[in-house]
């Protein structure tokens, strides 16, 4: 569970009870499987998002995004 655009993982801590006891816990990122049309490619991509990243995709279009992903080396 990682987003490909922001890298958010999951966070770790310890869960607390009332009377202190501490026990291994993960906060899991919000992270969705989405599908966008790139006309560049003439095809589907999907992706693994978190929310905040489908936010900067829908600011900045999908071309950029795919382009800095490429960019990463990441296989689109």
């Amino acid at each position: 569970m990682r987003c490909q655009l922001t890298g958010r993982e999951p966070g770790f801590g310890n869960r607390v009870s009332h009377s202190q006891r501490k026990t291994r816990r993960r906060w899991n990122p919000n992270v969705q499987r989405k599908r966008y049309w790139v006309p560049s490619l003439n095809r589907f991509v999907t992706l693994t998002l978190s929310t905040k990243a489908i936010k900067t995709v829908d600011k900045l279009g999908i071309e950029a995004v795919v382009a800095r992903l490429r960019a990463q080396g990441v296989k689109v």
